[in-house]
């Protein structure tokens, strides 16, 4: 008798394996949130905003919260791969639109994990003296073998070297707090003066950035397939993911901010290993070391999800078959994972990382808008919700929707 995830006769998986825990769940999406978000983009938040950036991640976090309540309920109800181009083909029965929204995911996740490729060649710099095309090429090549794992194991090395990183950030929050009063009695600067125009611009271009620092949560969505219980693991994973990521970008923007002068972290290619260095005077290595950790966990997780998606789509009749093809062994699509780390090296060599963060930030609205849509208006179709989902509030995607094109529409004002 043949397994249920086995083909008769066959040694190829039928299908992904349902693995992942909530545990599996929220470090894979902390791994891909605070990898980008911190290590790599506060020094060019410090240098848009200066001491209003802790502003600019708490009004992304806020954007963000309306659709990951959206993704939340459409994950509980179509529970796959290649999520976002799911949602769109049942709301609209269009195939060429679901296939556009697929790419889309595909391309944003492609040049996020670019992005941080790019800024992870910073920190490796600390350790080996090489040219940074040489670090990024052997960073993109190496994570790319370990997304090629079985997903179980992929995801629990990502989360091990998850815990390392959310450990470097509490060494960053402790010494902060260890510094003396200053925290505290410096705050009353996080807000702008109402009258000044060129800072509320400023903290309008910051928060863009800072939408690129949550950029991850969503991707839980796209590993929906391979949990264990999705209709239960994923809604918390989505919320704890998000509230956690908050509390630790706030405290941790502003602490690097007390600590080192906002136009001394935009020219650092290092930025949080330098406020631990200035915040202990320990060795600039101690916090790099964490840092490339951090950076090459982001990487890994982008290329995991990019692979669903094609492989999800290929699924759904959208893209050829052979990106269906699991591996015997491992159990994940290799050809698909081969394709991905192809396009992320590509990239990384050829665009600079300012130019990738808006880019991903604005495609990343983008989907957003039409994923608020979609829910809207499979809501509009039915008589009643289907029975055992989460249902998130009637306004909520009026909510994500309006945010995201709000931001959409501050980024074409403030350029």
């Amino acid at each position: 008798m043949p397994s249920d995830n086995m083909q008769g006769g066959s040694a190829q998986p039928r299908g992904l394996l349902r693995t992942l825990t909530l545990t599996h769940a929220v470090l894979y999406g902390l791994g891909v949130t605070i990898g980008a978000g911190i290590y790599v983009l506060v020094g060019t938040a410090a240098g848009r905003s200066g001491m209003h950036a802790p502003l600019a991640f708490l009004g992304a976090a806020l954007v963000m919260a309306f659709t990951a309540a959206t993704f939340a309920e459409l994950g509980t109800r179509m529970p796959v791969s290649a999520s976002e181009a799911a949602y769109v083909d049942r709301a609209f029965k269009r195939r060429w639109l679901s296939l556009a929204v697929g790419l889309l995911v595909v391309a944003t996740a492609t040049i996020s994990a670019a992005t941080i490729s790019v800024g992870s060649a910073g920190y490796v710099a600390v350790f080996l003296d090489w040219p940074a095309p040489w670090i990024i090429t052997g960073v993109v090549l190496a994570m790319g073998v370990v997304a090629c794992l079985p997903t179980v194991q992929s995801v629990t090395f990502a989360g091990l070297m998850t815990l390392i990183e959310v450990g470097g950030l509490t060494m960053v929050i402790i010494a902060g707090f260890g510094s003396g009063s200053a925290l505290l009695t410096r705050l009353p600067e996080v807000w702008p003066v109402f009258a000044d125009r060129s800072a509320w611009i400023g903290l309008s271009s910051t928060t863009l950035i800072a939408v690129f620092a949550f950029i991850g949560f969503e991707h839980l969505v796209n590993v929906a397939e391979e949990m264990k219980d999705p209709r239960h693991t994923l809604p918390p994973a989505l919320f704890l993911t998000l509230g956690l990521t908050a509390l630790i970008y706030a405290v941790v923007v502003w602490i690097a901010l007390v600590a080192v002068p906002p136009e001394e972290l935009a020219r650092s290619t290092a930025p949080l290993a330098l406020v631990f260095e200035r915040q202990t005077g320990l060795p600039l290595v101690t916090m790099s070391a964490i840092a490339v950790i951090a950076t090459l966990n982001g990487i890994i997780v982008h290329m995991i999800m990019i692979a669903r998606v094609l492989y999800g789509m290929a699924e759904q009749g959208n893209l050829p078959r052979a990106l269906t093809k699991l591996n015997a062994t491992t159990g994940t699509p290799l050809l698909a994972t081969a394709l991905g780390v192809v396009a992320i090296l590509a990239l990384s060599l050829a665009v600079p990382l300012a130019g990738l963060a808006d880019f991903t930030s604005r495609f990343t609205l983008i989907i957003f808008a039409i994923v608020n849509i979609a829910l809207i208006r499979i809501r509009s179709q039915e008589a009643e919700p289907p029975p055992n989902v989460f249902l998130c509030p009637g306004w909520v995607p009026f909510a994500g929707l309006a945010t995201s094109l709000l931001l959409l529409l501050l980024d074409l004002m403030v350029r």
